[in-house]
């Protein structure tokens, strides 16, 4: 008996290695297809990649010609730098001519964004393993961009793509990198973390104007940094097809973040709540362009909205002279509502407001834990404080930082409309054509103002001065520029500093706090320093203190409750 129990278990042990063998291959296949199944995705998404770069185009034989110290000329299109700091670009003709013109007049200016944007992508998201799932992720819903760009702005695109530089090809070649530039908007969306992309825009007509004009007046809060905002460029577009327009953005964005045509429609953007994107639709600055350069009523505008899919939810702020009112277009990736208002005025922020979207979850929550509803509220106070509003009343909306009922809520809250982050702020008078656009610093500096209707007949040239300086409306001399920007400064260098424990002296720990004592991050910034330095007691009076003050987002008071709580 004991024998045949011996000759069992040696027949158990002569299996088991066998057994072990085969788990051990089950295991190693298993991890080698769980490897390979991004690999392979990736590898598919490469291949079939279709950003239809077009073909057939050869550049002409000509050079950019530079007249004095602010002026370029490229055949018929010009570039100039104005005495108010603002780049100012005519361009026209077919759509790779146009691209053609842009990219060499701006090629320094092209390579100058370039550097900023991707060193700006670092400072936000320093982890490399993060910025490469980044780059991934963009590509993979990017990847077949091209199909929805339609001809005439890929041809535009890749006029402009010729001029950029091939140091950022570890990124892509220059075509890709300009087609996904053109949807970093949208990306914005996917890195609410990193950017800030809230932006505040109101209208008002009729009655509520103080010559019965249609006044339309934004902010255009998209923040990768003050530096990228450095080279605004102005747009005069005289397109062979479509209507003539300006427009305000950066250099090589062909477009529309803030424009107006020659039949007097404004078109500005203010992003929704969004989730990541997973797959390639229209950007909505490529749809925007579109609205403006071949529409000229609401409805029309509305019709170009329907027929595209977008990567993101977005609220367009549609104004025309020829409807004498204007319309909010909201768009989602599964829906499209027009919203409108019996009132002569309407208002938008970063939340939806028409009945299609008042039982979408996500918009419902935008408007509970954002800072959103605030800047709605604040716009309407003000404007019905001074209605019947001019151009110089609605700059006046857009420089206001204060919170709702004029209280001190802190420079720099994103609970304001004027939050010294902006990269331009646009005021529009849709029936005299005239566009007053700010200038550095943020919406503190003069607005100059641009008469459109002289501009595309031909009456204004560019070889001087191309805005109307009796229009100009003046720098307000009450914000405290020079503290802001020490604010500014002495934010990031604490973050740095507590990020590596290191100590800061008590006269600049004092000055942080008296220049900015009623906004809330002071005090949680001072509150992260002394815990870092294991002073607990003042980290806690630091945080209770911040509670007390206006906290724009859910997310920021909870973040501050947390870390009182694990004090505890």
């Amino acid at each position: 008996m004991l024998y045949l129990e011996h000759q069992h278990a040696v027949e158990i042990m002569k299996k088991k290695p066998k057994q072990i063998v085969r788990i051990a291959l089950y295991v190693c296949g298993l991890i080698v297809v769980i490897t390979l199944i991004p690999v392979i995705f990736l590898a598919y998404l490469y291949m079939t990649s279709d950003f239809k770069k077009p073909v057939g185009f050869e550049p002409a034989d000509m050079q950019v010609t530079k007249i004095g110290d602010s002026l370029r000329a490229y055949g018929d299109d010009t570039l100039r730098l104005s005495r108010s700091g603002l780049w100012e670009i005519k361009i026209g003709g077919s759509a790779f001519e146009r691209g053609e013109a842009y990219g060499k007049l701006t090629q320094d200016l092209l390579y100058q964004q370039e550097q900023i944007f991707v060193d700006q992508i670092r400072t936000f998201v320093p982890s490399e393993s993060y910025l490469r799932f980044l780059r991934h992720l963009t590509f993979m819903f990017n990847h077949s961009l091209g199909r929805y760009i339609n001809e005439e702005y890929r041809e535009e695109i890749y006029g402009i793509s010729l001029s950029c530089s091939n140091d950022f090809n570890f990124v892509c070649e220059p075509y890709e990198r300009q087609m996904n530039y053109h949807s970093a908007h949208d990306i914005g969306h996917a890195m609410q973390d990193y950017m800030l992309v809230g932006c505040s825009s109101f209208a008002a007509w009729d009655t509520c104007s103080a010559t019965g004009d249609l006044m339309v007046g934004r902010n255009f809060d998209f923040y990768i940094g003050d530096d990228f905002a450095r080279n605004r460029i102005v747009m005069f577009c005289f397109p062979t097809n479509g209507y003539r327009f300006a427009s305000v953005s950066w250099p090589g964005m062909i477009g529309i973040m803030s424009g107006m045509n020659e039949k007097g429609l404004t078109v500005t953007i203010n992003a929704a709540k969004s989730a990541i994107p997973t797959s390639s639709a229209t950007p909505i600055s490529i749809l925007t362009r579109e609205i403006l350069q071949y529409a000229s009523t609401i409805d029309e505008a509305y019709a170009i909205a329907r027929r595209h899919k977008t990567f993101v939810s977005e609220s367009i702020l549609i104004g025309s002279a020829a409807d004498s009112c204007a319309a909010v277009i909201e768009k989602s990736p599964e829906k499209t509502a027009l919203f409108t208002t019996d009132s002569s005025f309407i208002i938008s922020t970063n939340h939806y407001q028409s009945d299609a979207f008042a039982n979408d979850s996500r918009n419902i929550e935008n408007i509970a834990t954002s800072d959103s509803p605030f800047r709605l509220k604040r716009i309407d106070q003000l404007l019905h404080q001074k209605f019947p509003i001019d151009a110089a009343d609605a700059v006046s909306i857009l420089r206001d930082s204060k919170g709702l009922n004029d209280s001190i809520i802190g420079w720099t809250n994103e609970a304001a409309l004027n939050q010294f982050i902006g990269h331009h702020s646009v005021v529009f008078n849709a029936n005299r054509l005239i566009m007053w656009v700010s200038t550095s610093p943020w919406q503190a500096g003069p607005y100059v103002a641009y008469d459109l209707a002289a501009i595309f007949n031909g009456e204004t040239g560019f070889s001087g001065e191309v805005a109307d300086c009796l229009l100009t409306i003046p720098a307000d001399q009450t914000i405290p520029v020079d503290d802001i920007f020490r604010i500014k400064r002495l934010t990031h260098e604490f973050k740095a500093a507590i990020a590596q424990e290191q100590t800061i002296d008590s006269s600049e720990l004092a000055e942080f706090e008296q220049l900015n004592p009623e906004l809330f991050a002071t005090h949680e910034i001072l509150g992260d320093y002394y815990f870092a330095q294991s002073d607990t007691a003042a980290a806690r009076r630091y945080w209770q203190t911040a509670l007390t003050k206006m906290i724009p987002k859910q997310s920021e008071r909870e973040r501050i409750e947390k870390k009182i709580s694990e004090l505890d």
